[in-house]
């Protein structure tokens, strides 16, 4: 069976496409993920000192940034060890 001429055309503009190419260049990776994490971890111990609010919208502030910074970070790392997610 003979491939059907929309194959060949997928296939002819894949094999003249230009490679992927990151934004970040990845021997920046492992900089970015111990600025994020050590950021992080930062974030974490400020978050334990602050004091206890009956409502806590500063405490909320800071642990959704450290969240953030978290789940970049770990991105980061896992990218800097192979792990491509």
């Amino acid at each position: 069976m003979l491939p059907s001429p929309e194959y060949l055309a997928i296939k002819a503009t894949h094999a003249s496409a230009t490679p992927f190419s990151p934004i970040v260049p990845t021997s920046l990776l492992p900089i970015i993920a111990f600025l994020l994490l050590t950021s992080t971890f930062g974030l974490g111990f400020y978050f334990t000192t602050l004091p206890k609010a009956t409502v806590p919208i500063h405490e909320a502030g800071v642990a959704g940034l450290a969240s953030i910074l978290a789940g970049f970070g770990v991105v980061a790392l896992f990218c800097t060890v192979g792990v491509y997610v």
